[in-house]
């Protein structure tokens, strides 16, 4: 995993659980088949793509009821 990556997508999602989170299901997706969202480069592993993908604003949250109501 490419750190200075992660330090970038913290930036897009505070909370560095859920974006850990985030990532874990998006490897889970892309190594089953998903094709990613984002070029990845030649030596990208699969949490590298979920990382940029995050960045490049292309994963977003679905919250199962409002950030408010938690």
């Amino acid at each position: 995993m490419n750190y200075q990556m992660l330090e970038e997508a913290n930036k897009t999602v505070e909370n560095k659980q859920i974006l850990i989170n985030m990532v874990s299901r998006r490897v889970r997706q892309l190594s089953s088949g998903a094709r990613p969202h984002v070029e990845p480069e030649i030596r990208w592993t699969y949490a590298d793509v979920a990382l940029a993908e995050i960045i490049a604003g292309k994963l977003e949250i679905e919250w199962p009821v409002s950030p408010e109501q938690i």
